[in-house]
């Protein structure tokens, strides 16, 4: 059985998604497009700035097809340097600024950068990692923003809707990190998408709490905000009362966040007394949402607090609430389809429909759905159909309203504030350590909501669960770090070898 959305199928307009985000740019002129703290970047500027950045960067011998890697914190230097890339034909591939120097060198290697533009402190320590990794030159974001001559444009590129726009590395289904080949027209599309469920305009604001380099800040806060001339104030760094603070002094209309946020609003003192009114809606996304949590949030700043649901192989977004839904949608629920995108509720052992009102696996197809993993023909064929439908390993069920109630996972990825945990990564670490044998790592709440990472490890003798915990968080990522070790006797294993991480969890998940 094939699920619809029941709003109108969008038309993707044929065009890149720089000239699409860009189009109306210098005609919207003195408009506020960036905000950072007292800093203003207009829609005139910011066109002008892409522009003459794109041919400097062209002076560098960046063309169609070039990969350049982008690494650092949100600003409006970042959303220039990415448009900039795309305007010389270039493709994106962010890296997030917690990596590892030996994390980053790997995407590096495997997308094939040509360049790497990262925040100016982050250039000496991953100046080691890019010369492994064969990128030619390594340049801060600032002096980025000082390339090309005043006024200068790129020379015209030949850019189809189907190539390669953006390149954001995910662990999908599976713990390998693989780069999600994202076109022109599957970014241009999900933003039309969303902009049929949450119509955004010059009157609306958004706070940029979400990174840009995570796909959900990169498509659904600023390159939809700046498409539709939205003002976009930009948090470098999140601070819970800065937010506040720009909520009411900006007039913010729509708040996109991960559950901790839903969490300090539901709870946090300073809440008390501020002032939501020209607030629409708040849409938590990147990670499941406890629907008592969001019913006390919404309750508590007189806001409705709905969740979305998608996936970076989806860039990203397939279900939304829209404003004027708000009343008829469960909090516990990720909302309706977007338009133009088709579901399937799936028997993950028959491969074929389960009956109405049964849990299935969420397949999707739609034009947001990537183009497959850079590649990776085999994990490209495990995670897409021959006839088109993308596996979410998302368990799901649907309500008769059509809202969609993501119920459990598939997958073996671990979500802790929105980022993804492969287990495999961590189990590998592990058993280098000399005293662990075997691991197995599983996802378990903690007191705030949250999934954290927890190893289940067999010792050779006596092992310090501290040091256990130290050896792992030396060699990831802060947000990948083991955050609770037991020790067992044996990991559970089928036949073949695949770690039982349910018997695990049904052991161990307290």
């Amino acid at each position: 059985m094939i699920y619809e959305s029941g709003r109108p199928d969008v038309e993707v307009p044929e065009t890149t998604l720089h000239e699409y985000v860009l189009a109306d740019a210098a005609e919207r002129g003195d408009a506020p497009a960036i905000v950072v703290g007292d800093a203003i970047t207009t829609y005139a500027q910011l066109a002008a700035d892409v522009a003459r950045v794109a041919a400097g960067l062209q002076g560098k011998g960046i063309a169609r097809g070039d990969v350049v890697a982008l690494i650092g914190g949100n600003s409006a230097a970042w959303a220039v340097a990415y448009h900039a890339i795309l305007s010389t034909g270039g493709v994106v591939t962010p890296i997030n600024p917690l990596l590892t120097p030996d994390e980053v060198a790997k995407q590096l290697t495997d997308s094939k950068a040509k360049l790497l533009i990262a925040m100016g402190p982050l250039v000496e320590p991953l100046t080691p990692a890019a010369n492994e990794s064969g990128v030619a030159e390594v340049i801060s974001l600032e002096d980025s923003m000082e390339l090309g001559e005043e006024g200068a444009a790129p020379e015209p590129v030949d850019v189809s809707p189907d190539d390669l726009a953006a390149l954001p590395y995910s662990s999908g289904t599976t713990g390998a990190m693989k780069g999600v080949m994202l076109t022109h027209r599957n970014l241009v599309a999900n933003i039309e998408q969303n902009q049929g469920m949450a119509s955004l305009g010059p009157d609306d604001a958004l706070v940029a709490l979400l990174p840009f380099f995570h796909i959900y800040g990169q498509t659904v806060v600023l390159n939809h905000g700046l498409a539709k001339g939205a003002k976009i104030v930009v948090m470098p760094r999140f601070d819970f009362d800065g937010m506040l603070d720009i909520v009411e002094s900006h007039g913010i209309t729509r708040l996109h966040v991960a559950p901790p946020v839903v969490l300090a609003l539901a709870n946090a003192p300073q809440v008390t007394g501020r002032d939501f009114s020209k607030l629409g809606m708040v849409t938590s996304g990147a990670a499941p949402l406890d629907q008592d949590l969001a019913d006390k949030a919404g309750d508590r700043i007189g806001v409705p607090v709905r969740q979305g649901y998608g996936m970076t192989e989806l860039s990203p977004v397939t279900n939304w609430t829209p404003v004027e839904m708000a009343d008829s949608v469960p909090a516990g629920s990720v909302g309706p389809l977007l338009p133009s995108t088709e579901a399937r509720l799936v028997d993950p052992e028959s491969g074929e429909d389960v009956a109405e009102g049964t849990e299935g696996e969420l397949w999707i197809r739609g034009p947001q759905m990537m183009r497959g993993y850079l590649e990776k023909p085999e994990a490209t064929a495990e995670t897409i159909t021959d006839d088109g439908w993308l596996r979410t390993g998302d368990i799901a069920r649907i309500d008769s309203g059509g809202n969609y109630y993501i119920v459990d996972r598939l997958k073996e990825l671990i979500k802790y504030k929105g980022y993804q945990v492969p287990p495999a990564e961590l189990e590998a670490i592990l058993i280098s350590h000399p005293k662990v044998k075997d691991a197995g790592v599983i996802g378990v709440p903690d007191g705030d909501g949250e999934e954290i990472p927890k190893a289940c490890i067999v010792c050779d003798g006596e092992v310090d669960a501290d040091e256990v915990m130290a050896y792992v968080a030396e060699r990831v990522a802060p947000y990948k770090k083991v955050r609770q070790v037991v020790v067992i006797d044996e990991v559970p294993k089928t036949a073949s070898g695949k770690i039982l991480r349910r018997v695990l969890r049904d052991e161990h998940g307290g």
